[in-house]
């Protein structure tokens, strides 16, 4: 009867649903509109077949997962790798950071015959799910085909545990179509087992959030990035929204009082605010370029209208600001910035990365600001600064370092489920 329910109510929303993303979201972002069957299961191109599935949501949760799937290929070379997701986003970034290694397709929507036709058609021999993607029908669907089911990087927060618990049936019955789930720690581990989740499928392997590699590639391109820079003092706002963006850069105009020549870098999250930043910025009064054309060394402001630089870029900054946290987006991830050494701002909003904060905080690698002003005034207190720079960026650093270990803990796991 849950079952029952639950599909009928996608189907029910399922015209909203569809239209929201080819109207709504395709308006802001055409690439919606693009593969658009894939999301109700039917592919045009026959996928790889019996592969080892990775659904990764969005293009955090691929970034996230990147060093695993890439030490999973390795480990078993003989196994085909599907990545799956649900924005056009994730999709170029699989491209970009896995080429030909791996197919790429959406995640059908999780009606009923959708989810089933998507395993029929792949025949996966495991799902690997990231994070919180827990979709009732694809895993249901799974399990009928044989196809074991694994979480991992799983967090579950007090507030989603208690969303949960509004819908006891159906939280049941996903928790009972997992085989094993990997949390970031036993808080997280404890919130799925109140679900329903036995607890001899919980492991706790910590967040391979952690688990950043910096090659050799992308240390070279950050430092020829900084030397073009010419000693100027610079900051990087990350994966910036609306209503950030403007704060951000009232921000700069504060930090240009005091530092004349000092460089903002600004990376907006989706590309379809790309030319809505560029209209903020020739309204603004600050001079700028952007990273798609040649770099003028004179701009106050460098748009980047790119995708996939931002780890990189981080590294060519001396302070970096992680957005989605000014406004109550809850934050996107810190670590890249730390891998590199970079003391790290953050609004207050960042309950997204409730297990990476409360301890970048206490090592002393992150500030909390609480509004644009204070962004402005630390800013300017870490330029004049260079030994406190210098220091918050190594305690970063060193909680990056000492929480790593996640992928071979997890590695380990799903190699118990293809054995």
């Amino acid at each position: 009867m849950t079952r029952l329910l639950y599909s009928l109510s996608l189907a029910l929303l399922s015209p909203v649903i569809l239209l929201y993303l080819y109207l709504v979201r395709g308006k802001k972002n055409a690439a919606y509109k693009q593969h658009f069957k894939e999301r109700l299961g039917f592919y045009d191109a026959q996928q790889v077949q019996h592969p080892v599935v990775f659904h990764c949501a969005s293009v955090g949760e691929v970034l996230a997962a990147t060093p695993l799937i890439k030490r999973f290929i390795q480990t078993h070379p003989s196994e085909s790798v599907l990545i799956t997701c649900n924005t056009p986003t994730g999709r170029a970034q699989v491209t970009q950071s896995f080429g030909h290694d791996v197919t790429v397709c959406y995640l059908p929507i999780d009606f009923y015959f959708a989810s089933k036709r998507f395993i029929k058609h792949v025949q996966p021999k495991l799902l690997v799910v990231l994070e919180t993607e827990l979709w009732p029908n694809l895993f249901t669907h799974a399990k009928q085909a044989n196809c074991p089911v694994c979480v991992v990087n799983a967090r579950l927060s007090e507030k989603s545990l208690q969303g949960y618990q509004r819908f006891p049936n159906i939280s049941r019955w996903i928790m009972t179509h997992i085989d094993s789930l990997a949390s970031h720690n036993e808080q997280d581990a404890q919130r799925f087992i109140a679900l329903g989740l036995t607890a001899e499928k919980v492991s706790v392997t910590g967040s391979i959030k952690f688990d950043i590699q910096l090659d050799e590639t992308v240390i070279a391109e950050a430092h020829h990035l900084k030397t073009a820079f010419t000693g100027r003092p610079v900051w990087i706002a990350g994966s910036t929204h609306p209503d950030e963006h403007e704060q951000v850069l009232a921000a700069h105009k504060s930090v240009l009082n005091t530092h004349p020549n000092a460089l903002l870098i600004i990376a907006p999250r989706h590309p379809e605010q790309f030319d809505k930043v560029e209209t903020l910025l020739t309204h603004s009064e600050l001079s700028y370029c952007r990273r798609s054309q040649t770099f003028d060394n004179q701009s106050q402001v460098l748009l980047v209208d790119t995708l996939g630089e931002l780890k990189m870029l981080f590294g060519s900054a001396d302070i970096a600001y992680i957005g989605g946290s000014l406004i109550p987006r809850g934050g996107h991830n810190p670590l890249e910035a730390a891998a590199f050494a970079v003391p790290i701002l953050s609004g207050p909003h960042t309950y997204n990365f409730a297990h990476i904060y409360p301890e970048l905080l206490t090592l002393q690698g992150a500030t909390t600001v609480a509004d644009q002003a204070q962004l402005a005034h630390t800013v300017g207190t870490l330029m004049a600064d260079e030994q406190k720079r210098q220091k918050q960026g190594q305690q970063a650093l060193q909680c990056l370092k000492q929480n790593q270990g996640a992928v071979d803990k997890t590695l380990n796991l799903l190699n118990s489920q293809l054995n």
